[in-house]
Order: structure tokens, then C-alpha cells, then sequence
């Protein structure tokens, strides 16, 4: 069934950022060396995670738009 593009409000595609502190990520990009990395469990703002190519540590924070932020520790 087409789906009619008339038939939201603006108010339906809302984006702010309220809940984005919740938000998880399954992967994330190496700052340091580019290199993708998938991850088994879940991970979001305040949490450590390490690069499995190079074992650079950063800790994880959110951008105001909800984006992931990496931060070398």
C-alpha cells in the first residue's frame, strides 16, 4: 500500500533531541586509525569502548544532535 506524503504533519517528524542520552550504538568508526568496529553489546554515553585494530580506548558521549562522540582516555 503507497504511503501518501501529504498525510503527516511537520509535527510527526519531530528532531529534537530529547532521549538522545538513551540512544545506543552497535558500532563506531576509530578516530584514530578509521577503522570500523562492530560491537557485540549495545554501548551509549558514558560507556568505554576500545578499538580492536589499534586498542586506542575512548569513552563514548552524544552530541546535541544525538551523534556519537569519541573521546580518547
Amino acid at each position: 500500500m503507497p504511503i501518501d506524503p501529504h498525510a503527516f504533519d511537520d509535527g510527526d517528524l519531530d528532531h529534537s533531541d530529547s532521549g538522545s542520552s538513551s540512544r545506543r550504538f552497535r558500532e563506531f568508526e576509530c578516530p584514530v586509525c578509521n577503522a570500523n568496529n562492530p560491537c557485540d553489546d549495545d554501548f551509549g554515553d558514558g560507556d568505554e569502548v576500545r578499538c580492536f585494530y589499534c586498542g586506542q580506548e575512548f569513552k563514548a558521549g552524544l552530541t546535541t544532535a544525538g551523534r556519537l562522540r569519541l573521546r580518547e582516555i
